[in-house]
């Protein structure tokens, strides 16, 4: 199959539902030939009901990052259904969560906070340390989701430090993992109406600003730039970037008040 992907094996986790990104990222990357396969998390027979929603079937490994015998065994589990070659080629980290203290800055105990960032930060070198055997002899492409942390955004709070440390996470991981030929980048992305915006208290102040700022227009119900987003930086068009944060938000980080 041609495309972008081809002959590509990607790992991508955080698909719920078939409005997140992750979803349109996997539907994208099968779309360009890659060859899928999918970590879900609690609820595993929904996820791969939302599986099969897919242009083709993916497999379905539960993974809890935050379970270090889930991790221990991630990359033996990911073998089981490689077929012929045991590697991977690209990791889509779209992995986040903040308990509802999170959300309230100045009385945010620390269990709260310390939570949200390693679900939503530390994670995602977990992630790609338990995928490093599988990656580390053929390079590829990580991918994190981040929504931009250079702001204190209404209502985001804790939440917004987490992302802050992801995308400084990000950068640490490119040069660490840079000289086994693997690069490391997000995408920032605007609002979107999904599982994990309903869990944030206050998003329709949040995203209210999408409605008036964003220069090229944004879809707060359309996930699919995003997606193909995501896809662009695992193909090998970009193979000399790295620790970036490419924004996919209709422009709305560049504008000035």
């Amino acid at each position: 199959m041609s495309g972008i992907l081809a002959g590509k094996r990607i790992l991508i986790t955080g698909v719920i539902t078939d409005a997140s990104i992750a979803f349109h990222a996997a539907k994208v990357a099968q779309e360009e030939g890659a060859e899928v396969i999918l970590t879900g998390f609690g609820r595993l027979s929904l996820v791969e009901r939302i599986a099969k929603r897919l242009p083709k079937p993916a497999p379905v490994i539960e993974l809890d990052v935050t379970n270090q015998e889930h991790l221990d065994t991630l990359a033996d589990r990911i073998r089981e259904h490689s077929s012929d070659d045991t590697g991977l080629d690209g990791i889509v980290h779209s992995i986040a969560f903040g308990p509802q203290g999170a959300f309230t800055f100045l009385k945010a105990e620390w269990e709260d906070v310390s939570t949200a960032v390693h679900v939503s930060a530390y994670s995602y070198k977990s992630l790609a340390t338990a995928c490093l055997p599988l990656m580390e002899e053929r390079g590829g492409s990580i991918v994190g989701l981040t929504f931009d942390a250079q702001l204190a955004w209404p209502k985001y709070d804790w939440m917004g430090v987490a992302k802050a440390a992801l995308e400084s996470t990000n950068r640490y991981l490119a040069r660490d993992l840079g000289p086994k030929g693997i690069r490391c980048n997000l995408i920032s992305a605007g609002p979107l109406k999904s599982m994990a915006a309903k869990s944030i208290p206050g998003f329709e102040d949040l995203s209210d600003v999408w409605n008036h700022r964003a220069p090229i227009g944004w879809d707060q119900s359309d996930p699919e730039p995003t997606g193909r987003g995501v896809v662009g930086l695992l193909s090998d068009f970009f193979p000399r970037t790295t620790g970036e944060i490419v924004h996919v938000d209709g422009g709305v980080h560049m504008m000035g008040s």
